[in-house]
């Protein structure tokens, strides 16, 4: 009976919270304003049922503001002007209708997944959210994954239909030679003919009927980098509580209703879903690239008038090398919010950043499996260097050491975080789910610790932790002093076998264009500002770090080089 008490409680007060961040969240934000009856009436028919299908926001703007532009892909072909197509949220969801129709016709529907191996361009956002109008299962991969990596994602998500762009066809055509279970007139290209597959166009033009009964239910599967082995499927549904952990995340940001939004970060990845996810809700129209140029990024905000977008650490040091003067000849003064995440944002970077295009920059952290989890804004970067931020509003976090017990302020101790966007688990593998688990809070590994102020610091990942004659040494923080460092542009720490000590610090760096600088030198800057164990005890200079498309170093591959 108590246990039942204390249930009901709980419901009721995070049904509470619910409604007390949608209200709050929708006056700052302006979403009062601009509610017509129509839109209402889709909101007041489809979210009492529970389960909230994340398409659902788009037949909301198709019934609200059916003209509001919707989403805007400049071709990347030359031409001036640019050639563009441009959808409307009308359009948009209309045609989320018709691609969700003929996937039912071709047998797929709810739990069915769907292989999407395709560069940014609007058919990725239609067809999954299509499936998801069916209650599919979209599984987004890399549009640079190799034919084994195909076939192994494939196999493992049990995948029953493949959208593929047409630049990658050869590789396509090499991986499904062994895939005979999934039908050859499900292997589908999109954005060019490809000899022996259906298109696109084939597909949604043969169309016929009526659609199909709408799934409360849908998912995406995002498999993870697979940074240091076997990438993992991470099983993401919505809950009815999904809506408000968004809007709980945007009330902590400057965004209004009816702006601008950039995605720049390839779709396959969880930083480019979620946050065109968050601007869908505003209304926002969305400017989606094929590929990150800097000065073609600067380019796109300043003619569409860019309000927010989301990039990785490294985009931002690839702009930083245009210097000043020339990302300041573009007019960026539309811009309220530049999230960066996904990699480390190192303190020197963030502040050259803020110094050029103005206190603008936010640092998150969140991971493919916990959704989005700490937020810092620019006045924190500024005063706690280096850190993601605090718990958006929702989201509980633990820092437990290795016996499992609560850190205290400047502990470093893993990170498990719990919130209504935790993943379901990770597909056919409950060993990995169970291991990432702790009484309902989730971790992929990540250690960090919390600063007197309240804001958290990532440390490293714990298997990446070196143990050097003893003494736990996060790569983290040696990775920040050197960073400090006047030669050094890149920098990544990995702990060698050390016959005397176990391990030995190794960092690799990469020195700033035209700029010098020795072991000796760099030995010398860390002494004066770690202890012993911690100074790197060699120094590998590269070229660049090696990196996975979404900004994250192989340190795998750091160490096979040493």
């Amino acid at each position: 009976m108590q246990n039942k008490l204390a249930h009901i409680r709980r419901e009721a007060t995070a049904a509470l919270w619910r409604a007390g961040t949608i209200a709050r969240v929708g006056v700052q934000t302006g979403m009062h304003t601009v509610l017509r009856w129509p839109g209402a009436r889709v909101l007041l028919r489809e979210l009492p049922r529970g389960k909230q299908n994340p398409t659902l926001i788009f037949r909301f703007h198709a019934q609200n503001t059916p003209h509001r532009l919707g989403l805007v892909y400049p071709e990347p072909i030359a031409g001036d002007p640019p050639r563009e197509r441009v959808y409307s949220f009308f359009e948009l969801n209309a045609l989320m209708d018709r691609v969700g129709q003929a996937l039912s016709q071709r047998g797929l529907g709810r739990g069915s997944p769907v292989l999407l191996i395709l560069k940014n361009r609007p058919e990725f956002v239609l067809v999954q959210s299509g499936l998801g109008r069916i209650g599919g299962a979209a599984v987004s991969i890399s549009w640079r994954s190799t034919a084994p990596e195909i076939q192994y994602v494939a196999k493992h998500s049990g995948a029953q239909a493949i959208f593929f762009d047409a630049h990658v066809a050869d590789i396509v055509r090499a991986a499904v030679a062994e895939l005979p279970g999934i039908r050859r007139e499900n292997i589908v290209s999109v954005g060019g003919a490809v000899e022996g597959f259906p298109s696109f166009e084939s597909l949604i033009d043969k169309v016929t009927g009526v659609p199909p009964d709408r799934s409360e239910e849908a998912a995406v599967v995002m498999y993870t980098s697979g940074t240091t082995g076997k990438p993992k499927g991470a099983v993401r549904k919505f809950q009815s509580s999904a809506l408000a952990s968004a809007l709980a995340f945007l009330g902590e940001t400057p965004l209004k209703v009816d702006e601008m939004h950039l995605a720049v970060c390839p779709l396959y990845h969880a930083t480019a879903f979620g946050f065109i996810g968050l601007a869908t809700i505003l209304g926002h129209g969305v400017v989606l690239l094929p590929e990150f140029r800097p000065e073609l990024f600067l380019e796109t905000i300043q003619r569409y008038r860019v309000t927010s977008t989301a990039v990785v650490p490294t985009m931002l040091h690839r702009l930083l090398e245009l210097g000043p003067e020339k990302i300041r000849s573009y007019d960026t003064s539309s811009l309220k919010a530049i999230f960066s995440g996904g990699a480390p944002l190192p303190a020197t970077l963030a502040i050259d950043v803020m110094n050029v295009l103005g206190d603008k920059l936010f640092n998150f952290y969140g991971a493919t499996e916990t959704g989005l989890v700490t937020l810092a804004k620019p006045e924190d970067l500024r005063a706690s260097p280096g850190t993601i931020g605090r718990a958006v509003p929702g989201v509980e976090i633990r820092l437990v050491d290795e016996q499992g017990r609560p850190c205290a302020d400047n502990q470093v101790g893993e990170l498990y975080a719990r919130s209504p966007m935790i993943v379901e688990g990770y597909h056919a593998d409950p060993d990995a789910t169970r291991a990432s688990m702790l009484e309902g809070f989730f971790s992929v590994g990540d250690l960090a610790r919390r600063d007197a102020r309240g804001c958290y610091h990532i440390e490293g990942r714990k298997r990446d932790m070196i143990i050097s004659g003893g003494v736990n040494v996060y790569p983290a923080e040696v990775e920040d002093v050197l960073h400090a460092h006047p030669a050094v542009a890149d920098v990544a720490v990995v702990g060698t076998f050390d016959r005397e000590w176990g391990e030995r610090v190794r960092a690799f760096v990469v020195k700033k264009p035209g700029v010098q600088c020795d072991d000796a030198e760099l030995k010398a800057h860390c002494k004066g500002r770690l202890a012993g164990p911690k100074v790197p005890r060699d120094f590998v200079f590269l070229d660049a770090l090696p990196r996975n498309p979404t900004g994250k170093v192989l340190k795998r591959e750091l160490r096979e080089l040493g």
